[in-house]
């Protein structure tokens, strides 16, 4: 049990640490909200990661196959939903910034729910095929040694789900002490045209 346990930390703390497109929004999100918004929104992401890690130890090898011919479009799916919130986010930064120097009196749009927020990140993280086979391949190469008992295998989804929101929650929180710093409207824009740039980028780079 703990081998498994110590194996599904690394395999969380493996496919959460990396800094993307979604880690990069999931800053901005809380940055421009609530961290309670950022939580739900952390949550949304280690729960797909958790849904995959238990996916790959039931199915293995035969549903990351089944998922390699659905690699391109799930990509293209994935790019064209973070560059959709890359330009929302440049955009509504834009528009709040400009009401603001007009003293506009129209209220701005209401930041998402915490709801919202969790099924966004969910969405989001599970058109990335990639981290199924991430797990897969982990799965696979401690079944060559060993056979995993049902309760290991438990332990291992339980351990990488509790590792990744452990890092995305630490993400949520970075991005709240960012929104409590940068409190002038100028500050704001400028860090939400800069993570709306880095999602775009990073959303073009998965097609390359």
């Amino acid at each position: 049990m703990t081998a498994a346990l110590v194996a599904g930390l690394l395999a969380g703390f493996g496919i959460a640490i990396p800094v993307g497109a979604v880690a990069t929004y999931l800053v901005s999100l809380t940055a421009r909200t609530t961290l309670r918004t950022g939580v739900c929104a952390a949550l949304g992401v280690a729960t797909a990661d958790g849904l995959y890690a238990l996916v790959a130890t039931l199915g293995g090898s035969a549903l990351a196959a089944a998922l390699r011919p659905f690699l391109v479009p799930l990509r293209w799916a994935s790019a064209l939903v973070l560059a959709a919130l890359a330009v929302r986010g440049a955009v509504t930064a834009v528009r709040q910034y400009r009401e603001h120097r007009l003293a506009a009196t129209r209220s701005t749009p209401p930041p998402p729910s915490p709801a919202r927020a969790y099924l966004t990140l969910l969405g989001i993280t599970l058109l990335n095929p990639t981290t199924v086979i991430y797990f897969a391949a982990l799965v696979l190469g401690t079944r060559a040694t060993a056979p995993v008992q049902p309760l290991d295998q438990g332990v291992f989804v339980l351990a990488a789900f509790a590792a990744s929101a452990s890092w995305q929650l630490l993400l949520a929180g970075g991005g709240a002490l960012l929104g409590r710093v940068l409190t002038g409207h100028r500050g704001r824009l400028v860090t939400a045209l800069v993570s709306s740039g880095v999602i775009l980028a990073l959303g073009v780079r998965m097609l390359v």
